[in-house]
């Protein structure tokens, strides 16, 4: 078990810290070529504004995926701290679970119906689906769901799987 689950954490984490790199990458590539054509061609390129708005939409939904998965995520420690090792356990627990059903049921069926009611509503200048867009919710919610199993594995057993990369 301990196994199966280090190669999905390891792997999970390969990709998504890959196509956060890729996103990241072509928004930096978009915003210069933006401003180049701005400033010295004096002829903007419109489609980078609205191509870059949904990279960067991507892009956070794919880094809360990997933050959860990493435990990089933000977190109000003040009181995980202060209570006793076996409340810390319990806490850890409660928090996870809460984080596994707001997953399912936010993330992932609502990011599933709000993707799918917007599959007829299109991009004004790129002229593509809105639900494209929208469908990176789901996508990620089940990298967060697979993510929150494992931490709350590691919460229950005490055994921590190792967070490397390399796939």
């Amino acid at each position: 078990m301990l196994e199966t689950l280090t190669k999905i954490k390891k792997g999970m984490n390969f990709v998504l810290s890959r196509i956060a790199a890729v996103l990241l990458s072509a928004m930096t590539l978009l915003v210069l070529y933006q401003v180049f054509t701005r400033y010295v061609l004096n002829s903007p390129a419109a489609f980078t504004e609205e191509v870059v708005r949904y990279l960067l939409i991507w892009t956070g939904f794919i880094g809360a995926a990997y933050a959860f998965s990493t435990g990089q995520h933000m977190a109000l420690v003040i009181v995980r701290d202060k209570v006793s090792p076996n409340a810390k356990k319990g806490l850890m627990v409660f928090v996870d679970a809460l984080i596994l059903l707001f997953a399912i049921f936010v993330v992932i069926i609502g990011g599933t119906k709000l993707a799918l009611s917007a599959v007829h509503e299109y991009s004004a200048l790129l002229g593509i689906s809105r639900g494209l867009v929208y469908a990176m919710a789901p996508v990620s919610g089940v990298f967060i769901v697979l993510a929150q199993v494992i931490n709350l594995y590691e919460d229950v057993t005490g055994n921590v799987i190792e967070e490397g990369e390399e796939a």
